[in-house]
């Protein structure tokens, strides 16, 4: 059986978003991750603590983090006192980092594949307890160890590119597909699974899109298209008709907040990434997905939806039903 996961953006109370944890956790979801988006949410490793002291059995972690906005010795530290602090249950989950997150900081993105790969190698070296010495491409530890190691982090990788792809397949526990065009799912896995046969390493899939059953789950999910759809491959952006002007005026407009340039965001720019019609018609389109690619996970990403705790528990019937 495919397992349940919950991504949140934590920009609302906290203890609004450990309530909802708690419904998923009810709802038979497996695994909680939290949006690290800089200064647009909480802090991810804050609000991670405390969905840690409010359950019992999900597993907890960054969905995703970025190499960029900290240092990964402190990615590691972090992670590893989650993982102390919930039992054992903490996840990693790491990916290039988008606009919403760096540009409010004035960050970029670059060389993001080997700025993923350094981190992903250092955090695994200090959490199984080495002293580490790194000089890479983008980031440099000297004499370097946590004083409280955790080891067997799972870690997973999210991303599109092609590049990030292969590389989760070669290195990471798993590998997050998010929010993909549909005609893009197939190709997607492909890379992963050839990436990981080459490595003689099983990276687990895991599928992530939002499930849209009504019109207000639609209003809900729209802003966060805003930067999806920016962040897209040119490709992609051709593909659903989306012109550079497109691009530029959302882009532009995000800068008044995700619902000024929601407007500028069509149907027909969101239908194709999501799952979406009748809870049976959702429930076979998930069903076909998880058939047809071997996904181990289907991650629901939770936004501002109307009834956030509904909203969870309904996704959740269409797998209990």
């Amino acid at each position: 059986m495919v397992s349940l996961a919950l991504n949140i953006i934590p920009d609302g109370s906290i203890d609004a978003v450990v309530e909802l944890a708690k419904v998923a956790e009810e709802a038979g979801f497996a695994t909680c991750r939290l949006y690290d988006e800089g200064l647009a949410t909480h802090d991810v490793y804050v609000v991670a603590s405390a969905v840690a002291l409010g359950t019992t059995s999900l597993r907890i972690g960054p969905g995703i983090t970025n190499p960029f906005t900290r240092h990964p010795g402190q990615t590691a530290a972090a992670i590893a006192s989650l993982g102390e602090l919930s039992g054992g249950r903490a996840i990693a989950g790491f990916g290039a980092g988008g606009s919403l997150t760096l540009d409010a900081l004035g960050l970029t993105r670059s060389r993001p594949v080997i700025a993923l790969e350094e981190l992903i190698t250092i955090c695994r070296a200090l959490w199984s307890g080495q002293q580490v010495e790194f000089d890479g491409e983008t980031v440099s530890l000297h004499h370097a160890t946590l004083a409280c190691p955790f080891p067997q982090i799972p870690i997973w990788i999210a991303g599109r590119g092609p590049k990030v792809l292969t590389l989760g397949g070669k290195l990471a526990d798993g590998v997050i597909l998010d929010f993909l065009h549909e005609t893009t799912l197939s190709d997607s896995v492909e890379l992963v699974r050839t990436a990981s046969e080459s490595s003689t390493h099983s990276a687990a899939l895991s599928y992530s899109t939002a499930v849209v059953m009504n019109d207000d789950d639609l209003e809900a999910v729209r802003p966060h298209m805003t930067y999806r759809l920016c962040d897209s491959p040119q490709e992609i952006q051709e593909l659903i008709g989306m012109s550079p002007d497109d691009v530029d005026r959302i882009r532009a407009a995000m800068g008044d907040g995700l619902h000024v340039a929601a407007r500028h965001v069509t149907d027909d720019w969101v239908l194709p990434f999501v799952i979406h019609g009748s809870a049976k018609d959702c429930r076979e389109q998930i069903s076909g997905l998880v058939e047809t690619h071997n996904l181990s996970e289907f991650m629901l990403p939770v936004f501002e939806m109307r009834d956030p705790q509904e909203y969870v528990a309904r996704v959740g019937d269409l797998f209990n039903g």
